[in-house]
């Protein structure tokens, strides 16, 4: 069952329905080009239901919490500041 829910959310986060994400945007190590390139898939997708600050920022939150305890602390630094540049690039406060 453990590697069910391993597939289903590497499923989501590859397959996404909502968004069309660029190859590897988890792993890059520049916070603003995640936001910059998850803002530029939440406003381009026509397949979202939600507005595009609340998609991209869901895409985003979904894979660090299940990404986990696998997530390297570095990476983990770098997508949390990938949420701050997103309010940022959406105007938003936090």
């Amino acid at each position: 069952m453990d590697q069910q829910k391993n597939n289903w959310s590497a499923k989501i986060t590859q397959q996404s329905n909502a968004l069309d994400l660029e190859a590897g945007v988890f792993t890059w190590k520049d916070p603003r080009q995640i936001a910059r390139s998850l803002k530029h898939s939440a406003e381009t997708s026509q397949r979202r239901k939600s507005p595009p600050f609340r998609s991209a920022m869901s895409m985003l939150v979904f894979y660090i919490n299940r990404a986990g305890k696998n997530l390297e602390p570095e990476q983990k630094a770098v997508l949390e500041a990938a949420k701050k540049e997103l309010r940022k690039l959406f105007g938003r406060t936090e």
